[in-house]
């Protein structure tokens, strides 16, 4: 099966590396015209949309709530409208729950800034567009720590992650009737960028304890999965979640 994405466009957020990356390249590979989003790595989102026509780079600290609101209206702008949210870009900060208050409480700020906040305002901006223009679709990319929850220095990064499978299946539940579709794409440990740093510190065999198949999952496992929700041909799992996370959590 080959899918067809011609004419539609996407913003797709935190597109500068890692799984927002590869969603962004099989989203343009498959016809559609993508907004990428990054925060600081402005060289590689554009090399990322570099050639390719309609595509465009747009920078924005989603830690800033008004910046989240003004890059999805950005979005429609150079894009002529928005036919697909893909909630990508996210934070994991490391809080152990020996730090200070102060210290735990602005990495827990910050991680439901970015996770959470940004990812609930983008979405509000997007049902309200999609609803006055015949409907759209939002994927989610929450995580396996969602459903089997994480360690204790990751409580914020599991507690965002939860509230964004609640925010999808309540856009799935309440929003169908305007044509708004939501789905989940929950990954487990990832080989990314942002992966590296827990890899380095504890070892690839820790990673790797839990996966039931011979290799730890990439974006390039992930990627297919959102050019498949966009087509449409999946819209009645409408409001479900999709694992990929290599049976390392099974539900």
């Amino acid at each position: 099966m080959n899918v067809d994405l011609t004419g539609q466009r996407a913003l797709v957020t935190g597109a500068s590396r890692g799984i927002g990356r590869a969603i962004a390249t099989a989203l343009m590979d498959s016809g559609a015209r993508v907004a990428a989003h990054y925060r600081g790595e402005r060289a590689g989102a554009e090399a990322l949309v570099r050639g390719r026509d309609g595509s465009v780079a747009l920078a924005a600290d989603l830690s800033d709530r008004r910046a989240a609101a003004e890059l999805f209206a950005r979005a429609v702008d150079v894009l002529g409208g928005v036919d697909l949210l893909v909630n990508n870009a996210g934070v994991a900060l490391e809080s152990p729950l020996d730090q200070s208050t102060d210290e735990w409480l602005r990495a827990w700020e910050t991680t439901m800034a970015v996770n959470l906040t940004a990812s609930g305002i983008l979405a509000r901006d997007a049902v309200r567009h999609f609803a006055s223009r015949g409907g759209g679709r939002i994927v989610f990319v929450a995580s396996r720590a969602a459903f089997r929850g994480d360690t204790p220095e990751y409580l914020a990064y599991a507690a965002s992650k939860g509230g964004m499978v609640a925010l999808s299946r309540s856009i799935a539940r309440g929003c169908g009737k305007q044509g708004v579709k939501s789905f989940v794409i929950a990954p487990g440990f990832t080989r990314t960028e942002m992966a590296e740093d827990f890899i380095a510190r504890y070892g690839e065999d820790y990673a790797m304890k839990d996966v039931a198949l011979d290799r730890m999952t990439e974006p390039r496992d992930i990627a297919p999965l959102v050019v498949f929700l966009a087509s449409g041909l999946a819209d009645h799992c409408t409001g479900t979640s999709i694992d990929v996370n290599a049976a390392s959590y099974v539900r």
